[in-house]
Formats: structure tokens, C-alpha cells, sequence
């Protein structure tokens, strides 16, 4: 028995590759070139299940791997005779028929497409594929596909959509030169018949609720040259949990710098805002156009774990340094101060 079983795998393995040489639009059913006695006629066929192997709760902004199992529950739901066997040739051909003809629940060369009906989920990944999967077998190796999940994607459930094609027989036909009591049947052949199948499995993927952040509003006007210049940042809590002992923090890089680069916040609730101010100085030879400072914020979540938000932009509009009037205005009260004292000599000899 085990010995018929692999010739069919086998034999539907060859299908299977030479399948993929036909040309584009051809027939999804494959129709062998001989007709040989068919002495069964078989119902049921593969029944595939898909299972996630871990965790389907992420969090917002991950890049993550899915594993999924996929478990052929296809049975063979009876039989129906079709011809007749009359004599020991017949009987012998019907029962090697039979044998074949439980293959039908076994899937063959299974590709799994996962898609995401939603931008808010990427999928990164392509196809993956199991060789075959007889009735009552997972796979050895589960399909891995990667997702990357949107920075301020709102909590909840998303339907990912896992479409599987496969191959399964649905026929077999057999037929022998005669038989040889002593050896059985001799000049044995077998044809089989094979049909394409599709399926759309919805797999969950949940994204958790938490805290997330925006930049409402930002005032950053600063100079070259400017010291303790004043940045109001205004962040939106628009998330769906509240952040506690939140603090604002800064990236500074020249031509920028600062003692005063945290800012305290507080507890933020989803929806609320808050407006902090940060001191920046700005080297005397910074070039005059816009920049970026990355902020972020420091919080502890509703599980009393500290987090680290992602980072957040803070436009910054650096204009060219202002003109001092300082040195004029020295060289001016100079020049009053010497002309004031030559006149006053003057007058002296005078006197």
C-alpha cells in the first residue's frame, strides 16, 4: 500500500512540474492524453485550515514575522461504482484503482499569498510554498510572512488575507495487458486527473492599544548666533490610552545646542494637548535655511512600564544673525568723546 501511495505523490509531483510549463490560460484541470477503465468514482477532496503559530497582538510602528500552520482536514465523504468487475483482471484493477483513489484529500505544491486589504498593515513578504499535505497532516514548517505595521496605525483588529492554491487529484483511471494469477497484473497503467483549487483564509492581526504622539503645533523662528532662542512644541496625545509622568526630550546637533532639552508634561490623556518650551542656542555660523530637531517622549503606560515614543520632527526656521549696532555705536560715542576733548583744550588756551 504505501509503495502505491508514493507512485501517486510521485506521479503528481511530475504533473505538478510540468504543469508550470503550460501556457498562460490554460485550463485549471489537467486531462491525461489516455482513457484508461474507471471502476470508482470518489467525493471529497482537500480541506485546508490556517493557524497562527504565536501571537497575533502587535504594536504599532513593528516590523514582524508571521507564522502561519496550515492543517489539511479533507476527507473522503464515500465512493461510487462505475463499472462493474466481473473477472479477476477487473477485481484486481478496481482494488489498485481504490487504493489510488483515496489520494483525492491529499493537496499538492500548496502556495500561500498573504494580502492586506488595508494600507494600514504592509505586507513585505512573498509567496511561500508546501510540497503537499496528505488528509490529517500540518505542515512540518510553517509559512512566514513579514508585516510592517503603520507608525500611527489606530488600535484594533485587521483581516489579513491568506489566498491558497493548490493541486489535488480528482481522478484516477487504470487499466493492464491481463493477469497472471502468480504475479498479478501485468502491463499495469496508471492515469490521473488533477484539478486546481483556491482558497481565502482570514487570519486576525490586532494592534494594541497605547499611547501615541503628534506634533500639533511647533513655533521655532531662530537666528545665527542666537542664545537661550525660546522653541514652543505643542503635543497631541492620539492614541488611545493616557501617558503618565510623560517628559518631552530633544536630539539637538549642530549647528544647534542646549542645557534645556527636556521638558516635563505630565499625564496626557488620548486626545489632550500640551505646549512646553525648550531654550536652544544656535552657533554664530549656522547656514540660514529650515531644520529638523527629532523629539521625543519618555512616558509610563497603563502596565507601569516606562516607553519611549517614536520619533517626532520639530521644524526649525533658522534665519541669518542681526546686524549689531554695537560696534557703531562705540566708534560713534569714541569720536564724540575725542571731539569733546579737543574742544575743550582748545578753550583752555584760550582762557
Amino acid at each position: 500500500m504505501r509503495n502505491i501511495v508514493d507512485f501517486g505523490l510521485l506521479a503528481a509531483f511530475l504533473f505538478i512540474a510540468l504543469a508550470g510549463l503550460m501556457p498562460a490560460g490554460a485550463s485549471d484541470n489537467y486531462i491525461p492524453s489516455v482513457s484508461l477503465d474507471n471502476y470508482w468514482t470518489t467525493f471529497g477532496s482537500p480541506q485546508l485550515h490556517a493557524s497562527l503559530a504565536g501571537t497575533n497582538e502587535f504594536e504599532r510602528g513593528e516590523t514582524v514575522d508571521l507564522y502561519v500552520d496550515i492543517t489539511n482536514y479533507g476527507r473522503i465523504m464515500g465512493f461510487d461504482a462505475d463499472k462493474k468487475a466481473d473477472t479477476k483482471m477487473e477485481q484486481a484493477l478496481a482494488d489498485r484503482e481504490f487504493d489510488y483513489e483515496r489520494e483525492r484529500t491529499t493537496a499538492l505544491g500548496i502556495t500561500g499569498t498573504l494580502r492586506s486589504p488595508s494600507d494600514i498593515i504592509e505586507v513585505k513578504s512573498g509567496d511561500q510554498l508546501i510540497e503537499a499535505l496528505r488528509s490529517g497532516e500540518k505542515s512540518k514548517d510553517p509559512m512566514k510572512f513579514t508585516i510592517k505595521i503603520g507608525s500611527h496605525a489606530p488600535a484594533g483588529e485587521y483581516a489579513m488575507l491568506l489566498d491558497l492554491s493548490y493541486d489535488y487529484q480528482y481522478n484516477a483511471e487504470v487499466d493492464a495487458d491481463e493477469f497472471d494469477p502468480d504475479v498479478g497484473l501485468r502491463g499495469f497503467q496508471t492515469a490521473y486527473w488533477y484539478e486546481r483549487a483556491n482558497d481565502t483564509i482570514t487570519i486576525p492581526a490586532v494592534i494594541k492599544k497605547e499611547s501615541d504622539f503628534e506634533i500639533a503645533d511647533a513655533a521655532a523662528e531662530l537666528s545665527a548666533g542666537e542664545k537661550d532662542g525660546i522653541i514652543e512644541v505643542t503635543y497631541k496625545n492620539i492614541g488611545e490610552e493616557a501617558a503618565d509622568d510623560a517628559i518631552a526630550r530633544l536630539s539637538v546637533f549642530k549647528p544647534f545646542s542646549s542645557t534645556d532639552d527636556q521638558a516635563y508634561i505630565g499625564t496626557l490623556a488620548p486626545g489632550e494637548e500640551r505646549t512646553v518650551k525648550f531654550k536652544i542656542d544656535v552657533d554664530s555660523d549656522a547656514t540660514a535655511k529650515p531644520y529638523s530637531i527629532n523629539s521625543e517622549i519618555k512616558y509610563t503606560d497603563l502596565r507601569g512600564e516606562t516607553v519611549i515614543s517614536e520619533s517626532m520632527k520639530i521644524p526649525v526656521n533658522v534665519s541669518p544673525a542681526g546686524i549689531s549696532y554695537t560696534m557703531p555705536i562705540a566708534v560713534v560715542l569714541i569720536v564724540i568723546a575725542a571731539g569733546g576733548a579737543s574742544l575743550y583744550r582748545k578753550r583752555r588756551k584760550v582762557v
